[in-house]
């Protein structure tokens, strides 16, 4: 393999390692498939890193293995980063999927089809630094009146790239090839039942993935992807596949939510009151604009809970700091500076 078919280049190039440069291709718990110039390798991560490094390995990460083994010791700078808050409580960053150029949002265009969603998302893809494009799936299901009208919706209020495709039949599935270039990374999200197994299978000419049909009640899918994993497309370059995300909390801050509602923020600029809360007050833009009232609505669900990550997130970093200055005075107190 040429590592620059895997991805490598110069932003990683300048990171002067030692090691052997390698590619987490699989992440499965502590288990990982590393592709290096010399071909695909079981990896496992050396005792330092894991007692020292505050980065844990995930798939995309070039990573540097000790010479002659298969431990890594070493995990390069990422360029991008696609992660969401962790599940549950704990105010914790959960890493998907590292340096991706692309992040493509698969959505399926049945009874489970979720605007509110896909806007989330683009928040998620504002927050790695990766280019969103957005994939109606499905589109053999509905009326091509019906695709056209929902791919201007979105791409007027977005902004991002939307291909309407059919995983089942092959539609408009080559078109995915004009939004990213040989050696460059994609990752596929979306949730269970949006056809990502199937959409997969499809792009590599075989059946890899298996795949599953969704509930004929609710039209919600069932996991079928366990682990996430890269694959090299035909047309040269990689893919990322990861597991439906049944809950996508978001990891950013507030600023960051503009970039994804552009059309919001923009109007917002002409309101009479900088503070404006767009809720009715006088001289509002937005209250006198065509904004989509469920889009204003998600806007503003979405910075709420920004605003709140955004708190705690500050109150754990005074706590974490207050510990760490009562740590190093108490040590000071057991070990006085000899005069």
């Amino acid at each position: 393999m040429q590592l620059e078919n895997l991805g490598w280049n110069g932003f990683f190039a300048i990171q002067q390692h030692s090691g052997v440069p390698a590619r987490i291709a699989t992440a499965s718990r502590e288990r990982y498939s590393v592709w290096t110039q010399a071909g695909e390798i079981e990896a496992v991560v050396s005792g330092e890193l894991r007692r020292n490094s505050l980065v844990w390995p995930a798939v995309g990460d070039w990573v540097a293995l000790r010479p002659g083994t298969s431990v890594i010791e070493h995990i390069f700078e990422r360029k991008t980063v696609l992660s969401r808050k962790q599940p549950g409580r704990p105010i914790q960053e959960q890493v998907l999927a590292a340096n991706i150029d692309v992040l493509f949002i698969a959505s399926g265009l049945d009874r489970d089809f979720n605007e509110r969603r896909i806007e989330r998302y683009l928040v998620v893809t504002q927050q790695s630094g990766a280019r969103p494009v957005i994939l109606l799936n499905k589109a053999d299901l509905c009326g091509s009146d019906q695709v056209d009208l929902i791919q201007d919706r979105l791409t007027a209020s977005t902004g991002a790239p939307v291909i309407p495709i059919s995983a089942v039949t092959g539609q408009g599935i080559e078109l995915l090839n004009d939004h990213i270039a040989p050696g460059e990374t994609a990752a596929l999200i979306g949730s269970s039942g949006v056809g990502k197994s199937t959409l997969l299978n499809r792009l590599l000419g075989h059946a890899h993935q298996p795949t599953a049909a969704v509930r004929h009640d609710d039209n919600r899918g069932r996991h079928t992807t366990t682990a996430r994993s890269m694959f090299i497309m035909p047309a040269g370059w990689l893919l990322i596949d990861m597991p439906g995300l049944r809950e996508v909390q978001l990891w950013a801050s507030p600023d960051q939510l503009g970039a994804s509602f552009e059309d919001i923020e923009q109007i917002a600029r002409g309101c009479r009151f900088r503070d404006c809360t767009h809720s009715g007050e006088p001289g509002c833009a937005i209250s006198e604009s065509a904004i989509d009232p469920a889009r204003l609505e998600n806007y503003r669900k979405l910075q709420r809970e920004l605003d709140y990550l955004d708190r705690k997130l500050d109150k754990r970093l005074m706590s974490e700091t207050k510990a760490r200055w009562k740590a190093i005075y108490k040590a000071m107190r057991h070990h006085p500076k000899n005069q």
